[in-house]
Order: structure tokens, then sequence, then C-alpha cells
């Protein structure tokens, strides 16, 4: 069978082509006396590549790229689990190809697929995802819209959906282009629910696996797990509870608009102690470097405890490395309104193994009492269960849909 009949019979008929069928990317001829792409710097960037198969998705411990498109879709009415099973195919498949510089299959625009720049495309199922499938049995309990928070202010524009597409990339061209493709691939079985755009630092702006500064100034993500060590695996990846998730994870998806205009009325210090770290090197107010472990005992001078029982860092602490979450956040920085107020925050993304046991403890303490709260807003809220990698020749999902 041809790969344009299998693609047709995935989509159930309701795909076409939709233009000639593009061939791989054109190899481009270099001069003898051109730099190599290790000799070029930003080239370099561009054409490197994350593998896409393997026991784990990527994108999740992939060292963060510069630029994020968070997709979120409902599911269309009648889609059921063998329909389930064809799209996720097809978007397997797409993702496969992107992901290592190649065009998707019926890419009309193949010279947009040649640099991957780091690309990774990570795929979760929201909690109706499981309903239409028929497996509302496998579907971990903690995957369900998050009780309220008295700090919430949500936009159901924000909120919810039943299938995600995180598109991650160190440029934002080849972010666009892959988002293009697997938005295309979903219409004849979802519809967009909202998507929601991210940014870093670029890419050599700074050395790899410095800590990233959010809008407000803060060093985020300090305390972080370290990328592949026992303390990430213990706290992100799931290893009990229904089998079809195992060397899977679940993603809490927050939206956080930083209020600003009353963050630029507050003086260092008075931002410092609500933070509990000094932002010009994010160490704790008891410490001299970022990485020193806070002391949460540690008094001043008057008897005073130097980090606030309600410091930001204090109210998120845990006791344990099976309580730690994993935060991949991205800033996001919309066009401000007639009256120039910014409408800018974080696109907070917290992986963990079960959002019952992890997010939602740590959630309950910053909602209750976080000095934070005067300064940021949450206003969209989804959660989804992100299944295991997949092998060549197999696809993401294919551990529940079958």
């Amino acid at each position: 069978m041809s790969r344009l009949s299998r693609r047709r019979l995935l989509a159930g008929g309701a795909l076409t082509a939709g233009g000639a069928m593009a061939g791989a990317a054109v190899a481009l001829a270099r001069d003898p006396d051109t730099p190599t792409p290790a000799e070029a710097g930003p080239v370099a960037h561009g054409t490197q590549t994350v593998p896409f198969h393997g026991v784990h998705q990527a994108g999740i411990d992939t060292p963060a790229q510069a630029h994020a498109a968070f997709c979120a879709f409902d599911l269309a009415a009648g889609v059921d689990r063998a329909a389930l099973g064809r799209l996720m195919r097809l978007l397997t498949d797409d993702a496969a190809r992107l992901t290592q510089g190649r065009p998707a299959l019926a890419d009309t625009e193949p010279e947009l697929a040649a640099l991957p720049a780091r690309l990774t495309v990570t795929f979760g199922f929201g909690p109706r995802f499981f309903a239409a499938a028929g497996r509302e049995a496998l579907r971990p309990e903690s995957v369900a819209p998050l009780p309220a928070f008295g700090i919430d202010r949500l936009e159901q524009r924000w909120c919810g959906g039943d299938l995600l597409v995180q598109v991650c990339a160190d440029d934002p061209l080849t972010v666009t282009h892959a988002q293009r493709m697997l938005v295309k691939d979903t219409l004849a079985f979802a519809r967009p629910r909202w998507t929601q755009r991210g940014f870093r630092r670029g890419r050599g702006t700074q050395d790899d696996g410095v800590t990233q500064r959010n809008v407000m100034g803060q060093l985020d993500g300090t305390r972080n797990p370290a990328l592949g060590s026992p303390e990430f695996d213990g706290a992100v990846w799931v290893d009990s509870g229904p089998s079809w998730l195992h060397g899977g994870t679940t993603l809490v998806v927050r939206r956080i608009r930083a209020e600003m205009e009353k963050w630029d009325a507050v003086d260092t210090a008075g931002k410092e102690f609500a933070v509990g770290r000094r932002l010009d090197t994010g160490a704790p107010l008891s410490g001299e470097h970022e990485h020193d472990p806070p002391d949460y005992a540690a008094t001043n001078a008057l008897g005073l405890t130097v980090i606030a029982e309600a410091a930001h860092i204090a109210r998120a602490h845990v006791d344990s490395d099976r309580q730690r979450i994993f935060r991949r956040p991205y800033n996001y920085d919309e066009p401000p309104g007639p009256d120039g107020r910014p409408d800018m925050g974080l696109v907070f993304a917290a992986y963990q193994r079960d959002v019952g046991d992890q997010f939602l403890p740590i959630q309950r303490n910053l909602a209750e009492a976080d000095l934070m709260n005067d300064w940021i807003t949450p206003i969209g809220s989804a959660v989804f269960a992100v299944p295991p990698g997949c092998q060549a020749g197999g696809w993401i999902g294919e551990t529940l849909l079958t």
C-alpha cells in the first residue's frame, strides 16, 4: 500500500493529499571552504535533533528549548477508539518525521522541516479522551479537572482539553510549521480548543543548563530534580497503577498571569521577602548561591526567620524527593490592551507521577498562604496523562488504545 493510501486510511477518508507529495528535504551543496555546522555555531543549533522513539516521550526530560506551543483539542462527536487509533498513528508518523528534519507526509512546505532545531512533540490525553476511547476504567483518578482554589480566576478559553500536543524547538519558525502540520492532522477528529505559545531565553544567549528567568525577573526552576537523576525518575515516571501508563507521566498546565504593574511598585527587598530568594543570584535568603539548600530555621539578629513561613519557596517545599514535581515552564507575552496594561506571565507546565500525590498538596499550600499570590493570578488550568514513548513501528497511545 502506498504511503498516501495509508494516510487516507488512517484519517478515515477525511483527509486528502492537498497537493503534490513532498519528498525528503533538499540537501544543500556545501563549498569546501564553508565551515562545517560544528564550526558555524548557529547552524549547528538548527540541525540538532532529539530522538523521537524511546521508552519515554521526548520533550519531558529534554533540556528545555527556547520556544513552545501547547495546543489542546476537543474531540468531535462520534470519535471512538478506532478513530483515536487512526489519529494517533497519523500524529505519531508526522511527529517522528518532523523531529528528525524530514517533512510531514503531505507537507506542502517541506523546506520548513529541514532545520528541526531540537524539535520535540509530546502528546497528552485529557479526561474525556478515556471516555471516548471506552477506557474510562484506565484513567488515573487524578487525571481530572483540578479542584477550585481561592486564588484562581479561571477563564474557560484557557482550560480543559481532550488531547494535548506540546511542540518545542529552539526556533520559532520550526515550532510554527510543526504545529500547523499536526493541527491539520487532527481536523478530521477534533477541533482546536486553545493554543498557548511560550518562550525562554534564545539558545546560545546563556550557557545550556542555566536556570531561566521569568518575566518577573525571578530564576524559575532552581529546585527541579536534575534530568536523568534517580530523583527525577522517581518523581516523574509512572511506575504503578494502570500498566498502560508505566514509563509515562502526568502533566498539569496552568496559565498564570503576572500582575506586573503591582509587582513593579514593590522594592527589591519586598520582592525577595515574598519569594524567599535573592533576585540577582537566585540564592535563598539563608544562603549565598543559587543551589544552596534553603535553611527554613535560620533566624536574623531579631530572632525572626530569614525565610518567612509564607514565602513562596517555603510554601512550595516538600520533604521527600518522591513528592517533588518537575517544572518546565515558558513565559508568555500577549499584546497589551488599549489601556497599555501588560498581559504576560507563565505557561506553567508541571510533570509528575501522580497529580493527586504531588501537584495538589503543593498547590493547596500555595493557594492557602503564598505571599506571591498578591502578584500572580492563575487564569487557565488543564490536566493530561502523558503516555510512554514508542519504538520505531509503534505509535503513541498504543498501550491504551489496543
